[in-house]
Parts: C-alpha cells; structure tokens; sequence
C-alpha cells in the first residue's frame, strides 16, 4: 500500500524533529535567562528559524551589541541558506513559485540534507515537501516556547550549563564536512584565529562578520586553487 505524503514526511522528518527539540529547549532557555520573554524568544524562533544564528544573537545581547552587528552577523550566518534555496529551487523547477517560495523559506541545514539524499521522484506531491519543512519548523517553536518556560522555574546557574548545547551543536555541523573536505577545517580555524587577534580591534559583533568574511574569502580562493 502507498504511503500518503502528509504521513511520508512526518515519518521522515522524526529525526529532524528530535534533533530540533533539545537544542531548541537549550535555546528557550538560555534565552529567557538572557532577559527575553516568553513572548519574545518564540517570536525569534518563528521568525528567525535558525539555531546557530539565534544562539549567536544570544550571545551578542549579551554583550550589548549594537543593532547592525546583530543584522549583519545574522545575515552572514544565515547566508548558506540561499544557496541552498536555489539549489532545491533548480531541482524543484516544475513546482509552483508559491511552492519553491514556501520551500524555501523553511529550508534549514537538516531538511536540504535529507532531501539531497532522498532523490524524491519529479512527481512527488508538494504537500510531502511541505509537511517535511513545516514539521521541523513547528518542532522548533515549539521547543523553544518549552524552554523558555523551563528557564523561569530552574536556577540560572543550572540554565546557564546548557550553553554546552551551542558549542555541540557547532562540532556536530562542522565535523561531517570537514572528514569530506579538509579546507573547511581551515577555514574554521582561520576564523577563530582572526576573531581572536580583532578583540583589541572590534567589537564582538563586527568581529564575528569580519571574521567570517574572510575565512570564508580565504576558503573561495583555496578551492579555486584546487579547481585549477
């Protein structure tokens, strides 16, 4: 019997899903420790839908950046998302642009990796990419509406131990592709070794975007060199 593709997706994005919710319970509650609301710490989840990017804010609040290095490092941050946009718009290309538009709005690292080892035939309902997308998405929200809950009741010392959660979360998305390609670890380390020697320079916020600009400069030269 065929599977519906509401109850495709549900099946297949699980593991997303109980990725997402302990990172996102981290992020709730180091955010209300941070000083957000409830109110305002979902509101980030639902409108800014990135975990590193949102943890990184976190951090930039903290250290009272100013409001362009917020939009700025996010941005950087968040950049791989249009690449990513584009590359499931290419092989999306017989979907409505409403589709590939709501697609694409709710890509995230997880779901492009799943779908690009999926190969999905052409005919594929738009509602399996949907429910995939949006179930990831709500797992999140969700999650993190959760977290900031937890976080009004634990101590803050106990909330602040689950900033551990962050930096696991960056070894875990950085140690696939480096065992691929050995220049992403460069460029990690370059940008680490950069935003070190900026400290007496910058602030922490322009630190993180003029950091990985040129990391990521330092990366684009490399492969072309290998290219070549």
């Amino acid at each position: 019997m065929k599977t519906h593709p509401v109850k495709e997706a549900l099946i297949t994005a699980t593991p997303i899903m109980i990725g997402y919710l302990p990172i996102a319970l981290a992020y709730g509650v180091l955010a209300n420790q941070a000083g957000l609301s409830l109110v305002e710490l979902t509101a980030m989840s639902a409108l800014v839908f990135g975990g590193a990017s949102q943890f990184m804010i976190l951090n930039m609040l903290l250290v009272q950046a100013v409001f362009i290095e917020l939009v700025l490092a996010t941005f950087v941050l968040n950049f791989r998302h249009f690449v990513m946009s584009l590359s499931m718009s290419h092989r999306m290309r017989h979907y409505t642009l409403l589709e590939k538009m709501s697609f694409g709005a709710f890509t995230t690292d997880e779901s492009f990796a799943i779908l690009s080892t999926l190969n999905k035939a052409k005919h594929t309902p738009a509602s399996f990419y949907v429910t995939l997308h949006l179930a990831g998405y709500f797992a999140w929200v969700i999650g993190s509406f959760l977290g900031g809950v937890i976080g009004s009741f634990i101590p803050e010392a106990l909330g602040q131990s689950f900033g551990i959660s962050l930096y696991a979360m960056f070894i875990a998305l950085l140690v696939p592709p480096v065992k691929k390609e050995w220049r992403y670890g460069v460029v990690a380390i370059l940008a680490m070794l950069l935003n070190y020697l900026f400290v007496p320079l910058l602030s922490e916020g322009m630190r993180i975007v003029l950091a990985t600009l040129l990391a990521s400069g330092v990366g684009v030269i490399i492969r072309k060199k290998e290219v070549l």
